[in-house]
């Protein structure tokens, strides 16, 4: 399952659920705005633990930043992965076994930053990792083979990783649609249906065991 992502299982003693959606009033401007008091207000919340949560998640930290405004004049505020919060340097390993599909630096304030596309042929999806350490980029070649298990990434510091607090950015992408070392993380309310379908909930994938 997504526990796989990291080097020991996601249980109740070392994660917690994090919330980050429109419903929580604790977050306003003053904190998602900017980025020391984003990670001093996740660092609270998390003490040791890693937080996650997110999938389909109505979030208004995305209308703070320019690039996630549309031409029909509404936002992408609807997250389509799982996002891990802890620290940075964070060891992130393969889930499935596959191939490096593409690899990218996504600059600019509230993207990716350095990013990695996997595609696994056996289960005919892509997984993506975003928010990750400029230095993991350097040893990947598309095609290189991708085993289970194996040390893939690291999470990036907030100055490499598009300004927010470390943590990982996990989604799973059935059709690519041509994209290279890039996927949309975060739809419109109108463009739900495509991706929901086309970008399905990571905790209920059947992983191998």
């Amino acid at each position: 399952m997504i526990h796989r992502l990291f080097s020991e299982p996601l249980v109740a003693s070392n994660s917690v659920v994090l919330d980050l959606s429109a419903k929580n009033l604790e977050l306003n401007p003053s904190i998602y705005g900017n980025v020391s008091a984003f990670c001093d207000y996740i660092v609270n919340k998390l003490g040791t633990k890693i937080g996650y949560g997110g999938y389909l998640e109505h979030r208004v930290i995305y209308e703070s930043y320019e690039n996630f405004a549309t031409a029909s004049a509404d936002f992408r505020n609807i997250h389509l992965g799982i996002d891990f919060w802890t620290t940075t340097g964070t060891a992130v390993f393969a889930p499935l076994e596959g191939e490096v599909h593409s690899v990218q630096v996504n600059h600019g304030s509230g993207n990716y930053g350095p990013t990695i596309i996997v595609y696994h042929p056996a289960e005919k999806i892509y997984s993506l990792y975003g928010h990750l350490s400029s230095a993991d980029l350097v040893h990947l070649d598309v095609g290189s083979p991708i085993a289970a298990g194996q040390l893939l990434c690291h999470l990036g510091r907030p100055d490499e990783n598009g300004g927010w607090p470390p943590h990982l950015h996990f989604q799973l992408i059935r059709d690519i649609q041509g994209f290279q070392g890039d996927y949309p993380g975060v739809c419109s309310e109108r463009d739900l249906l495509f991706y929901s379908n086309n970008c399905p909930d990571p905790s209920t994938f059947s992983f191998p065991n």
